[in-house]
Order: C-alpha cells, then sequence, then structure tokens
C-alpha cells in the first residue's frame, strides 16, 4: 500500500533560505562573540551566571521584540554578574500531539499551519532581535533536521524531555557547535539524560538532509533538570541540594567534559505554577551558597517569563501574555533579576 501522506510543496533548503534572507556582518559577529562568552562560562573560565530567559513560546513577534528590548536594558545593569540568553522558541511540544506547536508552524496561531510562512518568520523574528537588542537566543531543537533554518543566529539549543531518548537528536546535538542542554526525561531518569550527553560529546557519523556527515563532538552538551511526573502524573522536583548533588555524583562517575547545570525553574520543578520560579531560583541560588562545588557546577536557569503573568486562550488577545504555558509578568522578572544579581555576591 502506498504511504499514506500528501506532498504539498517542496520548501526551500536551510542554504537556500539563508541567500534569500542573508545576514549582515554585524549579525555575524555579535554571535561569533557571544558564543565564544557563553563558551567560556560552560568552560569555567567566566564565572558570570546564565539565564536562559523569556516566553514559553514566542507567538507573536511585536511582544517578542517588546519583551527583549526591556530585557536588554535589564541585562546591561546586571552585566558583571549576569548573561542573559533570551529564549525565543518557536517550535512547541504537543504532549498530545495536537494544538498550537509554534510560530514554525502558524506564524498567526489564530490561522492555519504554514511551514514555509512560518520558517521565514522564525528566521526573520531571530534576526530583528539580534539587531535590535544584540542578544543572540536560545531556541528548542525539537526537529533536528529544521536546526539548519537558524543555526547561523542561535546561541544555545535545548533537547527537550520527551526528546532526549531520541538518537537522532543527541548524534545532531553533537555538531550544532554551541551549547546543547539535555533535559532529564519525564520519567525522571537521570541516567537517560547523561547516556545523552555522552552521545553528544562523542564524534557521530550519520545520515543528515541527505548528506552523510561527520561531526567532531560537542563538548558543551551539558544537564537540564526540569522535574519529572511520577506514575500517577503528579509533579516531582529534582532543583533541590540533594538533586545537584546526586548530578555531580554522575558528572563524577561518566567523566564527562566541561561539567554544568542548568536548573529549569518551571515545568514539572514548578508543577507549571510559574510564580513558584521565584522561589526556585532563590533555592538554587541557596545551594550555591552552602557548597562550593555546587557552585561551580550549577552556571544557571531557565525561566518561563513574558509581559503580563500567567497564560491564556488563543484568540484572548491579551498582549504580552502566554498562549502555551504560564509565565512570570515582566514586573516580577525584573525584581527577581535583580535579586538574584545581590545573590550572587
Amino acid at each position: 500500500m502506498e504511504m499514506q501522506m500528501e506532498f504539498i510543496r517542496k520548501i526551500p533548503t536551510p542554504q537556500e533560505l539563508k541567500e534569500r534572507f542573508p545576514l549582515d556582518d554585524n549579525i555575524r559577529k555579535i554571535k561569533a562573540e557571544r558564543d565564544e562568552e557563553i563558551a567560556k562560562i560552560f568552560r569555567g573560565e567566566d564565572n558570570r551566571f546564565l539565564l536562559i530567559i523569556g516566553p514559553c513560546s514566542a507567538d507573536r513577534e511585536d511582544a517578542v521584540l517588546e519583551y527583549m528590548t526591556r530585557l536588554a536594558a535589564v541585562q546591561e545593569k546586571v552585566k558583571d554578574k549576569i548573561f542573559m540568553i533570551p529564549r525565543v522558541y518557536t517550535n512547541k511540544p504537543r504532549t498530545k500531539g495536537v494544538g498550537y506547536k509554534g510560530m514554525l508552524h502558524q506564524p498567526d496561531p489564530e490561522k492555519g499551519e504554514d511551514m514555509l510562512a512560518g520558517i521565514i518568520a522564525i528566521r526573520e523574528m531571530h534576526s530583528r532581535v539580534v539587531r535590535e537588542t544584540g542578544f543572540t537566543c536560545a531556541e528548542e531543537m525539537l526537529y533536528p533536521e529544521n536546526h539548519r533554518y537558524l543555526s547561523d543566529l542561535l546561541s544555545y539549543v535545548a533537547v527537550g524531555a520527551r526528546s532526549v531518548e531520541d538518537q537522532q537528536h543527541r548524534i545532531v546535538a553533537s555538531g550544532i557547535g554551541i551549547p546543547a542542554g539535555m533535559k532529564n526525561p519525564t520519567s525522571g531518569d537521570v541516567t537517560v539524560m547523561m547516556n545523552a550527553i555522552s552521545a553528544a560529546q562523542s564524534p557521530q557519523k550519520f545520515l543528515y538532509r541527505g548528506w552523510e556527515v561527520q561531526t567532531q563532538g560537542n563538548p558543551l552538551a551539558h544537564v537540564i533538570l526540569r522535574g519529572h511526573t511520577d506514575q500517577f502524573g503528579n509533579s516531582i522536583a529534582n532543583y533541590h541540594y540533594e538533586d545537584l548533588r546526586g548530578i555531580q555524583a554522575q558528572y563524577e562517575k561518566t567523566k564527562l567534559e566541561n561539567p554544568a547545570i542548568i536548573v529549569d525553574t518551571n515545568h514539572s520543578n514548578s508543577g507549571k505554577k510559574c510564580l513558584e520560579q521565584i522561589r526556585i531560583s532563590k533555592d538554587v541560588l541557596h545551594s550555591m551558597h552552602v557548597s562550593d562545588s555546587i557552585r561551580k557546577l550549577v552556571k544557571g536557569l531557565m525561566i518561563e517569563s513574558y509581559l503580563v503573568d500567567g497564560a491564556q486562550k488563543i484568540g484572548d488577545g491579551v498582549y504580552g501574555k502566554s498562549i502555551t504555558d504560564p509565565c512570570l509578568g515582566w514586573e516580577k522578572t525584573e525584581k527577581l533579576i535583580y535579586d538574584i544579581a545581590d545573590l550572587l555576591d
């Protein structure tokens, strides 16, 4: 029987799209400089604290740009202690496979899916963020074969809890040239995450976008702790001091390069209660004060934040309010960043 799959149209390759929407030398320079600064933080050569911060999903360009512009002003005030990598997440995993899958699929959340318009929209939005704020951003690598549409713009990728066990995600992460955060799976089994980091740090040969490719391995692949769910669907946090110590022991056992933890303060760590991110952030900083080795290991936090507290349904029309997971609003975000800077003394 023939495949039941309708081929709609041929999409331009990443190379064709990059030629059609080229970057100027200034954007390339900003990315090269920021990539090196971020690498130094992960290698332990720079002790600034990372904040991977921004909306759960980058759903509309105007609100995202306003958020990033505000964030850039705060970054300037805390630049001696904190280095920010904004979240501009345009691919959204759906637990049941249905619903809004991000700007890549739907440039307008209230209209139908249009993948070509989506690819162009996300490239243009990422370009605007760099041009207008000087930030290069983070994305979730939900579809490894799509990474190259943004590879000249991104400074960080996360591999999600449902993707971390997948072979393609692991081996593509070995060749992206920027830090790749591997989240613990929804089951909470940290050995799955450590195996993913090991695969990403190793050289790999595989098929990618019609090519046989060889990677050198990614020494900046690392842990993201995001909590997990038990067999009854209850959220179980894994940001506590004992959890950080447990990951430290895993790193000592596996002998991976550049041991590092990013703590995701939302998802199952907060039970998706976005205001809990404030308390969780401070709890992690307390653990860092208690132990020098934890201070060296924890490189930063991942925080979901937008202009307005909480979340809304698509079509509610509240500007700057998340249409996916609830986010911390701007006023609370700004205060939290300054509090974190004070606690880093």
